[in-house]
């Protein structure tokens, strides 16, 4: 079992930067590929980004190339999800996950992942 408690959203304007985290308890993070989703208002929760066991390769969806890094600190058990650039469409509920297993899956709508977080609300103002 793993628990995973996500912190740092907010408001923030349009241009601004928030960087998320994602404690996770129970077994070691390590054991998990980790990854952001988001929910927008009225949307279904969409891929953001991922990051493998090690932290070497990581994966974004296109509409946040560039602007978004995705981070893991296995010794602390914490994932990061540095946003800069934010847009007004970045505006969600953002949620931390984690499965032992990775692929097309991740990229679905809804995708059915082992762990999930509670969700970190970010706003972005114009």
């Amino acid at each position: 079992q793993v628990q995973l408690v996500e912190a740092g959203g907010g408001l923030v304007q349009a241009g601004g930067s928030l960087r998320l985290s994602c404690a996770a308890s129970g077994r070691t993070s390590s054991s998990y590929f980790m990854g952001w989703f988001r929910q927008g208002p009225g949307k279904e929760r969409e891929f953001v980004a991922a990051i493998s066991r090690s932290g070497f390769s990581t994966d974004y969806a296109d509409s946040v190339k560039g602007r978004f890094t995705i981070s893991r600190d296995n010794a602390k058990n914490t994932v990061y999800l540095q946003m800069n650039s934010l847009k007004p469409e970045d505006t969600a509920v953002y949620y931390c996950a984690a499965d032992v297993r990775y692929g097309s899956s991740w990229y679905g709508q809804n995708p059915p992942l082992d762990y999930w977080g509670q969700g970190t609300q970010v706003t972005v103002s114009s």
